[in-house]
């Protein structure tokens, strides 16, 4: 479906924001049927399952998003209530897909890291040769141990975020949210400003999420050749992630499609907080008490490889941002 864009759109905002609202509560219904369909123990991580979940946490985003962006255009009250509770549902849906692609993902580099050789001696001697087939040795022994005690932990983190997940869906909190999204899929509460034009009334709230998100992009740190890598600067790359989303779904709400030119980018802002979780995790677990010297030192081996892999989605953010020079180097 395509909507007009909203600077020459002669629509109502209500008549621009209505359809997508009842679009995405239709979708998040249909995702919440196929849930009950593959809600048995014996469907956990199943396709079904995970196709269930990921409908649900789709619609559930870009309504909370769109209460959020557009609150001015609808009753105040309800949406900012049905915005807080679908971001809570959201959340709680999101840790267990989080948990298992956490460990896919440093079980996968654990295995790269094991089955590669580290970096080549120097040609000075048999010293450095003798130090490195030690190290070698380390990685070898050590990645199998911290496969295991990443495994243990996260599939242990996973177990739970499944049973919080499935307590929440049968919450009486969780009834009242499906209700109100029910409601929503029929009846969008609007405020008397949604009869106005859509580019008066949508305009303005659109493209302040858009400043937002350029402000938050030319606030990011320089590229590591310029100024040293910096852990601490994580935040600032996750606050960009949420921004450019809630400027993506505003988008749709008024083209009635993405913009194509911030897919790249925001795939690489995606990859780049998968990662630092991923590294997150590995110091965590490195930090488990009475572990082995070698499971430390894989665990550590596989930390650093996860921050470069930060460092590289940072750097394929800025190669795909379409307005490079708000993240050239300073």
């Amino acid at each position: 479906m395509r909507r007009p864009d909203h600077p020459t759109t002669t629509l109502s905002a209500g008549s621009v924001l209505a359809p997508y609202l009842r679009e995405q509560a239709a979708g998040f219904l249909r995702g919440l049927r196929l849930h009950r369909e593959h809600s048995a123990p014996a469907d956990a991580g199943t396709h079904g399952a995970d196709e269930a979940a990921r409908a649900l946490r789709h619609a559930a985003r870009r309504m909370s998003a769109t209460l959020h962006t557009f609150r001015g255009a609808l009753e105040p009250a309800w949406a900012d209530h049905l915005r807080a509770e679908l971001a809570w549902l959201s959340g709680t849906l999101a840790r267990e897909h989080a948990y298992a692609t956490r460990l896919g993902r440093l079980l996968d580099a654990l295995h790269q890291l094991s089955g590669t050789s580290l970096p080549a001696a120097r040609a000075s001697g048999d010293a450095d040769t003798t130090e490195a087939a030690k190290e070698r040795a380390a990685l070898d022994v050590g990645a199998a141990r911290a496969g295991a005690l990443l495994e243990r932990r996260l599939t242990l983190a996973r177990t739970r975020a499944h049973s919080a997940a499935l307590q929440a869906i049968g919450s009486s909190r969780f009834h009242a949210v499906a209700d109100g999204v029910a409601l929503l899929a029929s009846e969008v509460p609007l405020s008397p400003a949604a009869a106005e034009p859509a580019a008066g009334v949508l305009h303005d709230p659109a493209g302040l999420a858009e400043e937002r998100m350029l402000a938050a992009v030319a606030a990011l740190p320089p590229d590591e050749a310029v100024e040293p890598y910096n852990e601490a600067h994580d935040a600032l790359w996750h606050q960009a992630r949420l921004l450019l989303r809630l400027h993506r779904y505003a988008h749709e709400v008024l083209r009635g499609a993405p913009d194509p030119a911030l897919t790249g980018p925001g795939h690489a802002l995606e990859l780049h907080r998968d990662a630092a979780e991923a590294a997150a995790a590995a110091a965590e677990a490195a930090r488990t008490p009475r572990i082995a010297p070698a499971t430390a030192y894989a665990l550590g081996v596989l930390h650093a490889d996860q921050r470069h892999e930060v460092a590289a989605a940072r750097a394929v953010f800025r190669e795909a941002w379409p307005r490079a020079t708000a993240v050239t180097a300073r």
